[in-house]
């Protein structure tokens, strides 16, 4: 996944090629802060996202 600012969500490993992997570890559903709060049901993981629950 394309990374938004300089850090990769938690859980997530920068693979220093601009993206953000989880290597084949887990699957995540994201989707961007935009610079708001986190939806109900949804968590902040840093690097500009929001994880589902």
């Amino acid at each position: 996944m394309p990374k938004l600012g300089t850090i990769c969500p938690l859980g997530y490993v920068d693979t220093l090629n601009g993206k953000c992997s989880t290597m084949g570890l887990a699957n995540y559903t994201l989707q961007p802060t935009n610079g708001k709060a986190c939806s109900p049901g949804w968590m902040n993981v840093g690097g500009g996202y929001c994880r589902q629950k």
